[in-house]
């Protein structure tokens, strides 16, 4: 997962907050507390589920590539994506979580977030992985802000850029000057995607108590009910100007 250097969230998030509670913490400090430590697995369970996810499906859309060049470069990030997710599942068992078990939880609301926005071509699956990621990362460097520093610093190593961003917006904005009637097209895509994806998010995070207390209130110190829609805002906003990097209208 990603969040492209040409699209950072408008704004900011609290992770440029004085650093404070929790997030001023250990692993080995904060996960005395049960609860927090169920919400740590709850989101690293969440977070490895979806980089497999993600490697699955840029494997696949490779085969959509319409050169060797371009399946070569989707395999690379494929490629980064596993990588991220063996980080992930071996951190899991380091605190001794089961790792497919920590998955098992999110796996049918990622699985019907993919099957519901399947692709049908090559440029719809790549504003796929530039939108669908990108708000996805949004979200996980929203809640990184108020994690312990270990957790923290593992979250933000995996949401890295693996290119993907770049490398779709190249491409599509190439697409559209080449034919301008496929922005529309796209653009249309592109907030299906939008809607879906915030749907997801918030029937995961209402379906998990621990995630759920950890998001607003409690153990992440300073957040709130307010702040859950300050953050969803904020993460729409970093999607507007996503779409204007692709040259499609929000």
């Amino acid at each position: 997962m990603e969040t492209p250097d040409n699209a950072t969230p408008a704004g900011g998030t609290d992770a440029d907050a004085p650093t404070t509670g929790i997030a001023a913490e250990d692993w080995a400090t904060a996960s005395a507390e049960p609860q927090y430590r169920a919400a740590v697995i709850d989101l690293l369970g969440a977070l490895a589920y979806g980089e497999l996810a993600a490697f699955e499906r840029l494997a696949e859309d490779a085969k959509l590539a319409p050169s060797l060049e371009d399946k070569a470069e989707l395999a690379k990030m494929a490629s980064a994506e596993f990588h991220h997710f063996e980080r992930l599942r071996d951190r899991l068992t380091a605190v001794d979580a089961e790792p497919t078990a920590a998955m098992e939880p999110f796996a049918k609301a990622l699985d019907d977030f993919h099957r519901q926005t399947a692709p049908s071509d090559w440029l719809e699956g790549l504003v796929k992985a530039y939108v669908g990621d990108s708000i996805a990362s949004d979200f996980y460097r929203e809640v990184a802000a108020r994690l312990d520093s270990d957790t923290r610093a593992l979250v933000l190593a995996v949401l890295d850029d693996t290119g993907h961003g770049n490398f779709a917006v190249e491409k599509v904005r190439a697409a559209i000057d080449a034919d301008p009637r496929v922005g529309g097209r796209l653009a249309l895509w592109a907030r299906r995607l939008m809607g879906e994806a915030l749907s997801q998010a918030q029937r995961v995070v209402a379906e998990r108590d621990a995630l759920s207390t950890m998001l607003v209130g409690g153990l992440a110190d300073g957040f709130d009910l307010a702040e859950v829609g300050r953050m969803f805002s904020r993460i729409t906003e970093a999607h507007t100007k996503r779409m204007a990097a692709l040259g499609l209208a929000a």
